[in-house]
């Protein structure tokens, strides 16, 4: 998963350092786009501040690392509330799995600080309440039951038999 987060990261639409400032820059214009009724400005902004905190996490600022899961977060819902106000709640549900897999994943990371592993195992409780959310208001989805399993699995091996 790491090289998933890699890759996901190494978009070059940003081509400045990434910063927490210039995260929430791209979000507020995004969330403006939005309210403006720009959807595909505020879906293009929304992309960005994503691979901009893909970025953060990669190399987050010292003492930083937990602002930088919430913007990745935030970025994730962003882009999955977009889709749903759009009428659209299938296509939101990818955003929510990606973001729940992502912060599992880092949680599992042997080779990141332990501090970006205990802050994105807290941040993947509100990502874990995201995706039941979801399921409330918009019937089930396959995608987010694999989400769910998955992030069960890898923080309770010794509980969960796959078959």
């Amino acid at each position: 998963m790491h090289q998933q987060i890699a890759d996901l990261s190494s978009d070059t639409s940003v081509p400045c350092q990434p910063t927490l400032a210039l995260w929430e820059a791209e979000m507020r214009q995004a969330v403006q786009d939005e309210r403006d009724g720009r959807a595909a400005l505020a879906l293009a902004g929304y992309e960005r501040a994503l691979s901009i905190a893909l970025r953060l996490i990669d190399a987050p600022p010292a003492g930083r690392a937990d602002d930088c899961l919430a913007a990745l977060v935030v970025a994730h819902h962003n882009l999955a509330d977009l889709h749903v106000a759009q009428g659209a709640p299938d296509r939101a549900a990818p955003w929510l799995c990606r973001a729940h897999a992502t912060l599992i994943a880092l949680t599992q990371a042997a080779d990141r600080p332990a501090t970006l592993r205990q802050a994105a195992l807290r941040h993947s409780r509100e990502t874990y309440v995201a995706l039941i959310r979801h399921l409330a208001r918009h019937g089930p989805h396959p995608l987010i039951a694999h989400a769910i399993a998955d992030g069960d699995a890898a923080l309770h091996p010794s509980h969960t038999a796959r078959h």
